[in-house]
Formats: structure tokens, sequence, C-alpha cells
């Protein structure tokens, strides 16, 4: 075997350009797929963890008849005491953070220009509104005690030609049914990196968003944050009562779940297109190397080399393209998937709705993905090899004596 692979290697030698080419058209087609691989894994974890730092949580506790669709403010759709009930479940081990949100629906007017928007009223002073307050660009964090301030995304104040200091006036439906409309001060302008959040979103302080919507000592829901992922249904079991329901982030992120499911669906298809194309490059160096070898072919076939150990010759080949191909492909995979993990790639609005998707996706390279691709790679490379492998095998020596001269 180890005289084998030292034909083999010479045979490679001999045209050393044809070799190297064919072995960097797969180390390209495996780090292009590598690259593809972080691409995917980090687009969904980001989206995940945007959805349950910014929407959902880790789970929700909401009243049973709550339809988050219709963003019910009817007050038997509400919980009732929302600080004590967060206070409560924050008492739980597992609970990170537990705070009261209040959702409603309205519109912003500045002058003759509108946009719709959705209220999040917010304890500012919970851990579970960091990400809000983290993303302050210009002015100032609300206060739980405010009551003429309002808090704006970067989107939404751009496109309102809005500042800090701008006074607008916020229309908002009623737990009645009604219409309620007041003046406002942006005391601040936030990004969260997501532009389908930021553009729609506007914060007060609950207090406040409960007396413009008419739901005082109301919330839509207790929005909780655990300590460890892995916890949700255990905590959501304990949640469970009479009068309100516990919903997990995975029921909430159905959509964003699916879609990563379709998109590795769809990427295995990729997969296959990249890896047929670096095969079809191997198959056509090796068919060049039989019948550049045709005359020593035969004359190894003439001396007694069986059928079997030329087509092994050929096997090694392609497999010591492949060791080759896949280590280049692995080093180069790994330094651009490192460098765009830095920069990352921005994307902007992509514009699927009922998704939140970060403006800069930073891919995200795991280990079972590297070891699968790389798995994946060296056995479509030693298939390739099993044609130009027969050929060789095949030639009777007379045949190949004469075809050599």
């Amino acid at each position: 075997m180890i005289q084998i692979f030292k034909m083999a290697f010479r045979d490679l030698g001999r045209n050393r350009r044809r070799s190297f080419f064919s072995a960097l058209a797969l180390a390209m087609g495996l780090a292009l797929l590598l690259l593809f691989a972080a691409f995917i894994h980090g687009n969904m974890n980001t989206a995940i963890d945007l959805a349950i730092r910014l929407q959902s949580g880790h789970l929700q506790v909401r009243a049973e008849s709550y339809d988050e669709s219709k963003t019910s403010l009817k007050w038997e759709d509400l919980v009732e005491n929302p600080q004590q009930v967060a206070a409560q479940i924050a008492a739980l081990a597992p609970v990170k953070a537990a705070t009261p949100r209040l959702f409603a629906t309205g519109v912003i007017a500045v002058g003759d220009e509108t946009a719709g928007v959705r209220i999040y009223g917010i304890d500012p002073l919970s851990e579970a509104n960091a990400p809000y307050r983290d993303g302050l660009v210009s002015g100032e964090y609300l206060t739980a005690d405010d009551r003429e301030g309002i808090y704006i995304g970067q989107p939404l104040a751009e496109k309102l030609e809005l500042r800090v200091g701008d006074q607008i006036n916020l229309s908002a439906n009623t737990s009645n049914g009604d219409v309620d409309e007041q003046p406002f001060t942006i005391r601040g302008i936030y990004t969260t990196g997501t532009y389908g959040f930021d553009s729609y979103t506007v914060l007060l302080p609950l207090a406040k968003a409960q007396t413009l919507t008419q739901t005082e000592n109301h919330a839509s829901t207790i929005f909780v944050l655990l300590n460890e992922r892995e916890q949700v249904d255990e905590v959501a079991n304990a949640l469970q009562t009479g009068s309100y329901k516990a919903i997990t982030w995975p029921e909430m992120n159905e959509l964003t779940i699916q879609y990563e499911e379709m998109a590795n669906s769809y990427m295995v298809f990729f997969y296959l297109i990249i890896l047929a194309i670096t095969a079809t490059v191997i198959v056509n160096t090796l068919v060049m190397a039989v019948f550049e070898q045709t005359r020593e072919i035969g004359i190894l076939a003439a001396i007694g080399m069986k059928g079997r150990r030329i087509m092994a010759m050929f096997m090694a080949e392609s497999t010591l393209l492949a060791v080759g191909g896949i280590l280049m492909g692995l080093v180069l995979g790994i330094l651009v998937v490192s460098y765009f993990a830095k920069t990352g790639f921005f994307i902007g609005d992509f514009g699927i709705s009922g998704m939140l998707l970060a403006n800069t996706i930073y891919p995200e390279l795991t280990l079972d993905a590297a070891v699968n691709l790389t798995i994946i790679a060296f056995i479509i490379t030693l298939l390739a090899g099993i044609y130009p492998a027969a050929l060789a095998a095949r030639m009777e020596p007379v045949e190949a004596l004469r075809g050599g001269k």
C-alpha cells in the first residue's frame, strides 16, 4: 500500500500545475461551503437571539384570552396587577428577569408626515430592557416617572427627520375601543441593529402607556428571561395556572425556526452543486492522467500487476488530491470565516415579514459543520476517482502499449 501511494504521488508530480489547481478547486469549493454554513448558522442564531431579547423573551405569561395578532387591550385579555405577578415569577431560581410589558398600536404625526408604530410600554429599570438602553444613539434613556417623553428607533427618526427634543403627536388605541392622541417629546433615539424592529417600535414608560391606553394596572404580558435557554419547558410548566398561560420562545418564533429548517434544506442542494463542480474537475484531472500514462499502465499490466492494484493506484491519487485540497480548504475557509466573523455581512433591511434579522450578519462556524463538510468533500472526491481508476484498470496490456506509442 505504501508503494502504491508513492507511485500515486510521483504521478501527480508529473504535472504539478494541473494537480495543484485540481486540489485548489476542491479547496475553494470547501472554503465556500464552510462560509455559507457559517453564514446560515450565524444568521439563524442572531435571529433567534434578537427575537428572544427584543420581542418574545424565553417565555411570556399572558391571559388565556390574549390574542397577540390583534394587540387586544380589553381588560379581560390583560394581566392584572402585572408588577406583583412579575415579582412572583422573578423569585424563581431559573429566572433572570421578569417584567411587565404593554403593547398597543398607534400612529405618529409630525406636520403632514405620519407613520404607523407599535407602542411598547416598559419598565425602564428592568434588566430585560437593557438592549434598548444600551442602544442609545442620542439623547437620554427613559425614566419610569416620565409622562411626556418617548423613545424612538433611529430608522423611524431618520424617516420622519426627527431629533432629540422634537415634539410629535402620538395616537393610540385604548381599552374601550377609542383612539386617544397626546403630544410627546423625543427623549432619546436608539438602535438595536435591527431595522425591522427599530423602524416601527416606540417605547414609553409602562405607567404612561397604561394611562394613554386606559389600561391602568394591567399589562399585555409578563416578559421573562431565563439563566439558561434549556430551562424554558421546566419554568413554563411551573407557571401554568388557571387564569394565565405560559408561552415558550419556540412557540412564539415558529416562523424563524421554520425558516432555519427551510434554509438548511436548500443549502443541501447548494452544497451538492458546489461539490459536483469540484468532482468534475477531479475526474477531468485523473482521466487526463490515465491517458498520459497509457503506456505505463500497459507495462505494469504486462509484468503482472493486477487490475485492482492499478485501480488502487489511481484511487490513491484521488485520495492525495482530496487530502491536499481539504487541508487547503480548511485553512482558507477558516481564514475567510474569521475575517467575516469580525467585519460581518451588512444586509440592511432584508424584508422578511414576521422575523427579526440583524442589519449585519456575523458568520459562526461550528465544529459539527466543519467536520461534516470535510467528510462529505472527502467522500465526493473519492467517488470522483472511481471512474478514472476503473478506466485504467480495464485497459488491456497490448492495447495500452499500442496506445502509448
